[in-house]
């Protein structure tokens, strides 16, 4: 920040003359400059600054220099002393927007204007001598936590009680969009006048309306109220009895997307005749395709009084007016199949609205039925939308391979397929080529995840390479680790290494073998611009690259930074550690927390004062405790913004950090501000903090942080929803936009406050239920939306199946679709009398639940049986869907299924729960149906068999080939066997690129888990600069007897993110000397304790000790074997 960009006086720094004091000091300064003068001097910096911006514009003060030099010695003052307060208070607000807040509201409203003008307009102005960097000023303020809510909190406090004139009209306009009305709170709305201006009252209201989505729900309705109250007091009824209801249809327009906080009363009383205006009028449509959190009640009270004014609901040619309230159509017996046809394309837009998917779904599958009546599917596929997704196996499967082919232009742009679909859709699509051109993965869209590993591997090298720059990028997140790695082998063997990393981008180059870059040692810089690589890559390319370039150079080039290492960063002398220093703060995400940590040691050599306040929290705490008070601010803004976990991985010197921080704040939450500039850091508060010192007003600001904490403890929650109890009462009287703020907050009430919520806004339950899905969850939550289902629903009707389901309410599928996580409440035995059509429509939903036990899923595995008959006869697409389903197969029934293909295995190897035995027998299953023997098989099915490696024994893992290894060798660094499995894998690490003791960084970094197999003698002799390369979970599979052989030096360069996760066990094995290196590495201390040789410059051979060109060697024999 430089305060002389922001007042004129800083320039008279530059005229030195001498003056003789007078009497008066001031006598010859005209009034309205000696009144700037006194406003600097009292404090009121803005004010005089603006004041002076304004006298500027019409008056010259050359001839008053000397005048305004003795008055200040006249009051005490100097230019020296003024410059100091303008650059401390400058500071102050930048860091402080409270302070700034209350300083503008301190203003008259007139001065206060012109300020917020000048501020907003991010000119740079010059004007007599003096120049403002007005953006420069906004950026900083308008980027600090609170900097933005001070600009709006004032500009709504001042304005609104003039918001018909049209500069506090416009600046309310501005303040609203660059905060996108955030901060608009209900009790702020109660205050606007409902008498505006007819012009002010459409200006305002159209950003309320585009801002919709931004605002708090709450905010939402106060904003109808206000909004309903203005147009009823300006409505004038034609009739003299004043019955006429006040919606009008200009009025309806006008509501825009408000209208779906109307009443169902209201939009019962609405004329006829009106409504029939509205929807036959243009914008209507645009409006209704908007409402996207419009209710059910609400769309049929709408449709009701559409279809009472004469509008037929059935016309083809019409229907598309009726927005998102098709999505909640009624009268479905009363159409044909071509008009439900036509309503099933309009419900393409139903993806849109916010919640009541399952009843969308339900009223497309009745639609369905309707067009499927007097035509087959594989006539009419191409004509049937997205509906075609909630089709069952059975259906799809019926599909010919040319109906698909026919209709593929459509069926690729479908959202909402699973994975099963999409293989056989795309099993359908490919037939019997086994081979795919560019042309055919550009036409399968999303539904080229269906394809298979060897599929891909079959396909022509330079057809992928025309995919990969289009649908292959497009998908390759959502694509399998396998199936990745084969279309990269595929590529590779085609091209040399330097094409390889001009074609592969993403995820796909993060799923290049080490093994292949090794392959060559020239590479060119630019190459690796924004490409997204792993560490291990990383590691082995910044040193390729390094040599001979500038290190500023190599920095900026995007993920390179991830290879930096502390010898790297400690060998930058201190001319060249200043030109990398703001390229590194600007990069800080992609360090790792050691990275983090040598990074801090080198600020606290060369450039002390300046370490950043995040670098500083990765430093011994007691450096942190003992900074001055000045680091307060900067220290909550950088921690208030990070992933703190990642940044410390330590909990207990996390939890010494946050006291420090806390420490600038009193330990204590004043008020909204407090609550910003904390940011995510509230999510590590402690009990006792979050139960006694967050004050009431800063508590409706936290609520909406807390939100976004996803690993809350236990006694958080507690003292989190004791809170929430506190500050809004007893939930009787709660409405159901205090709901929809709260969010996942509402899941830690207590069962029976969640029962009070679910007797009254079950579909707001029921909604939230699905948005928390896959998350951790009070089970009472799950509990009592089950069971409220089930209550208002009836329990469903009793099942047929056989005598012993006589009295047993069967889950349905409508029930399974809404219950998401608390389908886990359905007992065994009302599993087993599910119909066999509810368990095909939803096992996949079933399959992905992880809170069933083992009975449950039995029940689920015979219902499976019952469904699809004999385990032999299932295809791979059902296996695929059945999900955690799987694991309760029998030894036996794993035996009889069908695994020839890579790519259900790959689904199987994703459950963490197999028994060795079930996992040996996939394993077994797999290469017997594959025809396949261990030395065949390919990375992409080492990759694909992911944990299920873990059951191979000794003669297996000698028996993979060396190159095959080699490809898969990062992910198979990734699973956890028995010690005596990655002993075996380390021999094979061993075989392909040499011994321990030759390994580079990179190297370690790149086998993962497979590391933890070395031997008590590697582990003695492993070079201490390797430490931290170790990855986190191969130190925490390293037996206690192997970990205790660490010498302290090795154990004090583990880095924190190592030494955060070795176990009890394994420390109860060490010597109080290693317990202290140990803790070292932990607080960060261990560059400081154990300090590393220092060369004045890095290359191949310093940081692997001379092993580059054996490894290069190694890495070509494997390819050419």
């Amino acid at each position: 920040m430089q305060p002389n960009f922001w007042i004129w006086l800083v320039v008279l720094n530059l005229w030195r003359a001498g003056f003789v004091v007078g009497e008066d000091p001031g006598e010859n300064l005209p009034a309205a400059l000696r009144q700037i003068l006194d406003k600097l001097l009292d404090g009121k910096y803005i004010e005089g600054t603006v004041e002076a911006l304004e006298y500027f514009r019409d008056n010259s003060v050359t001839e008053y220099y000397a005048d305004i030099l003795r008055y200040l010695h006249s009051k005490g003052s100097s230019l020296h002393s003024l410059q100091n307060s303008f650059s401390n208070y400058f500071r102050e607000i930048i860091l402080q927007p409270r302070l700034l807040a209350t300083d503008l509201q301190q203003m008259d409203t007139s001065t206060f204007l012109i300020s917020i003008k000048y501020f907003y307009s991010g000119k740079i102005i010059e004007i007599a001598f003096i120049t403002i960097d007005f953006g420069f000023i906004k950026n900083q303020i308008m980027q600090i936590p609170g900097g933005n809510r001070s600009l709006f909190e004032t500009s709504w406090q001042k304005c609104l009680p003039l918001i018909s004139s049209s500069l506090c009209l416009e600046l309310l306009i501005t303040a609203l969009r660059r905060s996108s009305a955030i901060y608009l709170q209900p009790e702020m709305i109660v205050d606007v006048p409902k008498d505006l201006p007819e012009e002010t009252f459409k200006n305002i209201t159209i950003v309320l309306k585009e801002l919709y989505d931004k605002m708090a729900a709450r905010t939402q309705r106060a904003i109808y109220e206000w909004m309903r109250q203005s147009l009823q007091q300006s409505y004038k009824p034609p009739g003299a009895s004043g019955t006429d209801s006040w919606i009008t249809a200009e009025n309806l327009w006008f509501l825009g997307r408000y209208i779906v906080h109307l009443p169902l009363e209201e939009i019962q009383k609405i004329s006829l005749n009106e409504i029939r205006l509205f929807i036959n009028y243009d914008n209507a449509t645009k409006q209704l395709d908007s409402v996207y959190d419009i209710t059910p009640a609400t769309a049929k009270a709408f449709q009701e009084r559409i279809d009472a004014s004469g509008f037929d609901m059935a016309n083809t040619s019409t229907v598309y007016r009726l927005g998102l309230l098709v999505c909640f159509f009624d009268n479905v017996q009363e159409l044909d199949a071509g008009e439900a046809r036509s309503l099933l394309h309009q419900m393409i837009k139903c993806s849109r609205l916010k919640g009541f998917q399952v009843a969308v779904r339900k009223l497309k599958s009745q639609l369905l039925e309707l067009v499927l009546k007097n035509q087959t599917l594989n006539e009419t596929l191409d004509s049937i939308s997205d509906a075609i997704a909630g089709l069952p196996f059975m259906q799809l499967e019926s599909l010919s391979p040319q109906a698909v082919r026919s209709a593929i232009s459509v069926l690729r742009t479908v959202s909402g397929w699973t994975k099963s679909q999409m293989i056989i859709l795309a099993d359908k699509f490919i037939g019997d080529s086994k081979q795919l051109s560019f042309f055919n993965i550009s036409q399968l869209g999303e539904l080229v995840l269906g394809v298979s590993a060897d599929v891909f591997y079959s396909s022509s090298a330079d057809e992928l390479a025309q995919a990969l720059k289009g649908t292959l990028s497009d998908h390759a997140a959502k694509l399998s680790a396998a199936q990745r790695l084969a279309v990269v082998t595929k590529v590779v063997e085609t091209r040399d290494i330097s094409s390889v990393l001009d074609l592969l981008n993403g995820s796909f180059l993060k799923e290049l073998p080490l093994s292949s870059l090794l392959k060559t040692k020239n590479y060119n810089i630019t190459q690796l611009d924004h490409k997204q690589l792993r560490r291990s890559q990383a590691l082995f390319l910044y040193d390729m690259v390094s040599d001979g370039e500038p290190a500023n150079e190599v920095i900026s080039f995007g993920e390179l930074v991830k290879g930096l290492t502390c010898e790297h960063i400690q060998s930058l002398d201190n001319t060249t550690f200043l030109a990398v220093a703001e390229l590194l703060e600007n990069n800080l995400d992609l360090l790792s927390s050691y990275q983090l940590n040598c990074l801090a040691w080198k600020y606290q050599q060369e450039l002390p004062k300046l370490t950043p306040p995040l670098l500083l929290t990765t430093l011994p705490t007691a450096l942190l405790e003992n900074a001055a008070q000045s680091v307060c601010r900067p220290l909550l803004v950088s921690l208030g913004r990070a992933e703190l976990p990642l940044i410390i991985p330590n909990s207990a010197k996390r939890n010494k950090v946050v006291r420090r921080a806390l420490q600038c704040l009193n330990y204590t939450l004043r008020d909204e501000y407090d609550v910003d500039i904390l940011g995510r850091m509230i999510c590590n508060l402690s009990p006792q903090i979050i139960k006694t010192n967050i004050s009431l007003k800063a508590l409706a600001e936290a609520f909406m942080q807390f939100r976004s904490c996803r690993k809350l403890s236990n006694d958080q929650k507690r003292e989190v929803r004791n809170k929430i109890r506190e500050y809004y009462g007893n939930p009787t009287a709660w409405q159901p936009e205090l709901i929809q703020d709260l969010g996942p907050l509402v899941t830690l009430l207590s069962k029976e406050d969640l029962t009070i919520l679910a007797e009254k806004f079950q579909d707001i339950l029921l909604q939230l239920a699905l948005e928390v899905e896959g998350m951790v969850i009070n089970q009472d939550f799950l509990a009592v939306v089950f069971h409220a289902l089930r209550k208002t629903s009836g329990n469903g009707k009793p099942s047929s199946l056989s005598p012993d389901c006589s009295s047993v309410r069967e889950p349905s599928f409508d029930h399974i679709l809404k219950l998401a996580d608390a389908n886990s409440f359905w007992s065994v035995q009302e599993l087993n009398c599910m119909s066999a059509q509810t368990f095909v429509k939803s096992v996949e939903l079933l399959g992905a639940l992880k809170s069933f036990n083992m009975m449950q899923l039995a029940a689920l595995k015979d219902k499976a049986k019952r469904a699809w008959g004999p385990v032999r006869s299932w295809k791979k697409y059902q296996v695929v869907a059945l999900g955690r389903i799987a694991l309760a197969l029998s030894e036996s029934e794993i035996k009889e299924l069908e695994l020839v293909s890579i790519d259900t295995i790959t689904v199987l190897s994703q459950q963490t729960e197999w028994t060795p035995t079930q996992a040996r027998s996939i394993l077994e299953v797999f290469l017997q149906d594959s025809g396949l023997t261990v030395d065949a098989m390919k990375g992409w099915d080492l990759v694909g068999s992911g944990s299920l490696l873990c059951a191979m024994n000794d003669h297996e893992v000698n028996s993979l080939s060396a190159a095959t290894y080699s490809a898969a060798a990062v992910r198979i660094g990734e699973i956890v066997c028995k010690v005596e499995v990655l002993q075996e894998l380390l021999k094979k690490a061993r075989n392909s690129f040499g011994n321990v003791e030759d390994w580079c960084h990179f190297n370690l970094q790149e086998f993962g888990t497979i590391a933890a197999g070395m031997s008590k003698e590697e582990i003695r002799i492993l070079n201490e600069d390797l430490m931290p390369y170790f990855q986190p979970a191969a130190i925490a599979a390293l037996p206690s007897e192997v970990f205790k052989e660490f010498s302290p030096r090795q154990l004090a360069r583990l880095g924190p993110e190592n030494a955060a996760v070795v176990t009890e066990s394994q420390k109860a094995a060490l010597s109080p000397k290693q317990i202290s290196s140990l803790q070292a590495a932990v607080n960060g201390a261990g560059l400081i304790e154990m300090p590393p040789s220092i060369s004045p410059t890095i290359d191949g051979s310093t940081v692997c000790g001379g092993h580059y060109f054996l490894l290069w060697a190694t890495s070509t024999m494997l390819f050419i074997a």
